[in-house]
C-alpha cells in the first residue's frame, strides 16, 4: 500500500508523536542530556516507548516492578512514574558508573523514594533478590545484555507470580532473527528467548515490529500464566 519511507521520516513521525501525544517531561529529557554529556551509548527506549511502559504499569495495576538494564534511568523514570504511592522498583545495572549517573537522575525527577538501584552483573542481582525473598514483581522490563535473554526471562517468572507483566525490548533487532549471522553475538539470544516466549507454557506472549529513531526493532509483552 505504501512505499518503505527512508529513516529520517520514521524520526520525524517519532518526534510529531512525541511533542502532540507523549509530552516527556523535564526530569525525562534531562536524563537523556546526562547520558550524552556523560559518553553513555544513546540507546535508551524513545520516548513513545517509555510512556508505553509507563501506561503498562499502570494498566497492569503493578506495586512492584523489576527493571533489569537501567543505563541512565529514563525508563526507570517512566515505570516510576506510574507506580502509585507506596509502589517500588527495583532496577539492575551492570556499570558502576551508569547507575551513578542513574541515580541522580531518579533523584531529580523526584523518585528516589520509590527506585532502588542495585549494581552488577544482573543474574547475580536476580539471585539475591530469590535469595532475599523479593517479589513477587507484578512488572518486569528486560532490556540488557541480549545473550542472557531466556535467563533474563525464567528469572521473570521465577521472581513474578501469575498474571506478571513481562516486556522485552529489542527483540527484532534490524532484522537479525532472520539472519543471526547479521550478529553473532546478541542475535542468538534473542532468537532463543523469542522461541522460550512462544513455546514455554508459563508465558502468553506477543511481539510488536516497531520503526523510528532506533531504527527497525521490536517489542515482546508477555503475561505470566
Amino acid at each position: 500500500m505504501f512505499e518503505h519511507q527512508p529513516t529520517d521520516r520514521w524520526i520525524a513521525v517519532e518526534n510529531f508523536l512525541s511533542d502532540a501525544v507523549v509530552h516527556p517531561d523535564s526530569s525525562l529529557r534531562h536524563a537523556v542530556a546526562s547520558a550524552l554529556a556523560a559518553g553513555m551509548p544513546p540507546i535508551e527506549v524513545a520516548p513513545n516507548a517509555g510512556k508505553l511502559l509507563k501506561l503498562l504499569v499502570q494498566l497492569s495495576g503493578a506495586r512492584r516492578v523489576l527493571e533489569i538494564g537501567t543505563l541512565a534511568g529514563f525508563s526507570t523514570i517512566w515505570m516510576a512514574q506510574g507506580l502509585p504511592d507506596g509502589g517500588r522498583l527495583v532496577t539492575c545495572e551492570y556499570l558502576p558508573k551508569h547507575a551513578e549517573v542513574a541515580r541522580a537522575n531518579v533523584d531529580d525527577a523526584g523518585l528516589g523514594h520509590k527506585v532502588e538501584i542495585r549494581v552488577g552483573a544482573a543474574l547475580d542481582t536476580l539471585q539475591a533478590l530469590q535469595d532475599e525473598g523479593a517479589g513477587p514483581f507484578d512488572f518486569v522490563f528486560i532490556d540488557a545484555d541480549k545473550e542472557n535473554n531466556a535467563y533474563y526471562l525464567e528469572w521473570a517468572i521465577r521472581l513474578g507470580r501469575s498474571g506478571t507483566t513481562v516486556v522485552m525490548d529489542n527483540v527484532v533487532w534490524e532484522g537479525a532473527v532472520l539472519d543471526p549471522g547479521m550478529d553473532e553475538v546478541n542475535a542468538p539470544g534473542i532468537i532463543s528467548a523469542l522461541e522460550m516466549l512462544g513455546g514455554d507454557p508459563r508465558l502468553d506472549a506477543t511481539v510488536i515490529q516497531t520503526v523510528g529513531s532506533k531504527g527497525w526493532d521490536g517489542f515482546a509483552l508477555a503475561r505470566v500464566r
